[in-house]
């Protein structure tokens, strides 16, 4: 998939524990249409977010997201490529 001109939020999460969690935030974050791909990584607690260019990245708006899914968002990076 092309990711060029995205910015990627890779986000550190607890509570995240089994494939279903993970499942349940990809499906919430693909209804995004900002979002062109996203990758969680169950073993490192980090769910990487590749956004179109032009998005604006609010970590509160994330976070909410994570939380509705029963999991916990602590912190974020972004790095655009």
């Amino acid at each position: 998939e092309d990711l060029s001109n995205v910015n990627i939020a890779i986000i550190d999460v607890t509570g995240m524990v089994c494939d279903f969690c993970a499942r349940g935030i990809e499906k919430t974050f693909k209804k995004d249409t900002n979002v062109k791909k996203i990758d969680v990584d169950l073993s490192k607690g980090k769910v990487l977010i590749a956004y179109n260019f032009a998005h604006v990245i609010i970590f509160d708006d994330i976070k909410e997201k994570i939380l509705m899914n029963g999991q916990n968002a602590i912190d974020m990076q972004v790095i655009n490529l």
